[in-house]
């Protein structure tokens, strides 16, 4: 290699030593000192120079506990992110395939994981007390490890609200009111979680130290992009504790039990904005705020994943990320099965379901506003009440299995 601008090459060092070595054979023989000395002088300096290197490098590496994970993570992170100039579809490519090294690096690392990261003052797994097992268990199926999960905060929690209208719906869905015995309500403030205890049987304070969730979080604001992550990481810790959960947004409304229409084959199933393919296409649109996830290493992986992407996509929610990571390599390397759940059954104000004798869930999605989502799950309801009472009488007709059109919300009239 060759070392320009003050620097010396292999061949100079080797002339250089042999150059040493005659002077050194031929010392008594000479009879001028002085290039000897000159050249002695030199090698001294250099000698010196040398072992100054090797002493602050020491310094350094003693500075860490793990001097060989520092090397590995310099070398590692050496590739620079996109730039916020970046187009769009570079970054997104650039980013989820440098987030499957990443991810990578640090579960092999002897480091923390970012699934373990201070979060706003979340604790880790090992700090969680005894609680929430408790409470997973006192709920858990048959099976005792199947839950179903929602969270709420106190804006939700006011009476004749979302989370009154989502217990409605269980009550009078179709086989729908064996299921709320099953439902743990995770409570995002102390305010939520009073509300809860009032209502339900099952109840669970998940408070954040130095962040109040209880007023209304607009989409995409600081406060509604923290709840979106906060859920994540938890429904990872509830995989890790071992349960199965079906997780809803509070803003669905339960019309007929869902587990007949879920793949037994799936590791992780989840509802849809756009339903435009088949189960498997990952090119389908999915919806966070539904989902039936199996508790293995597959799964545990891939939460601990789609959390780590929020660092690297800030801004995002989940739902942004998912969209982005769906396409890494690093999903199909866990093998897991995902599945799409189609909007004919598990439908929403994006993508109604369109027949009332198919229909399961109506999510109240792509709707901006408190109120706006109130006005129409109550219209959603209403309609489900009048499908309901015409069943024993066999009076159903076209107009009584379809939804009532005019509502506030819907994909043409919200981009959320």
């Amino acid at each position: 290699m060759d070392f320009r601008d003050g620097g010396s090459n292999h061949r100079d060092d080797e002339k250089f030593l042999d150059s040493d070595d005659y002077h050194h054979k031929n010392h008594h023989n000479s009879t001028n000192q002085q290039p000897h000395r000159h050249h002695s002088s030199s090698v001294a300096i250099k000698t010196t120079l040398l072992f100054v290197v090797i002493a602050l490098t020491c310094i350094v590496l003693s500075q860490t506990d793990y001097p060989s994970q520092l090397l590995h993570r310099s070398y590692s992170f050496s590739t620079k992110r996109p730039s916020s100039s970046t187009n769009a579809i570079e970054k997104k490519i650039y980013s989820s395939s440098d987030l499957g090294s990443r991810f990578h690096e640090f579960e092999s690392s002897d480091g923390l994981p970012p699934h373990l990261e201070s979060f706003d003052g979340e604790p880790p797994h090992e700090q969680y007390d005894k609680t929430l097992e408790k409470t997973l268990r006192k709920a858990a199926m048959k099976d005792h490890k199947t839950v179903i999960l929602t969270t709420l905060n106190a804006a939700w929690t006011e009476p004749n609200s979302i989370f009154d209208l989502f217990l409605e719906s269980f009550r009078i869905g179709n086989q729908t009111q064996n299921l709320l015995k099953h439902l743990v309500v995770v409570a995002l403030d102390q305010k939520a979680y009073a509300r809860c205890l009032d209502v339900h049987p099952h109840c669970y304070a998940l408070t954040t130290t130095g962040v109040d969730f209880s007023s209304q979080a607009f989409f995409m604001s600081g406060d509604y992009l923290k709840m979106m992550w906060r859920r994540i990481d938890f429904l990872r810790i509830v995989l890790e504790m071992g349960f199965d959960f079906v997780f809803s947004d509070a803003d669905i409304m339960w019309f007929r039990d869902p587990f007949p229409r879920f793949y037994p084959d799936a590791d992780f199933q989840i509802a849809c904005d756009q339903y435009k393919y088949n189960s498997t296409d990952i090119r389908n649109h999915p919806n966070g705020g539904f989902n039936y996830v199996k508790s293995n290493n597959r799964t545990i992986h891939f939460y601990k994943f789609w959390y780590t992407g929020k660092d690297y996509f800030p801004g995002k929610h989940d739902q942004d990320v998912l969209n982005m990571i769906k396409y890494n390599p690093f999903i199909a390397e866990t093998g897991l099965k995902i599945r799409f759940l189609d909007t004919a059954y598990f439908g929403g104000f994006c993508e109604p379901s369109k027949d009332l004798d198919q229909v399961i869930t109506m999510h109240a999605n792509c709707c901006v506003g408190l109120d706006n989502k109130i006005h129409d799950i109550k219209m959603v309801i209403a309609d489900w009440k009048k499908y309901m009472s015409l069943l024993p009488h066999g009076g159903k007709n076209f107009s009584t299995r379809s939804w009532t059109s005019s509502w506030r919300c819907g994909m043409k009239k919200s981009s959320t």
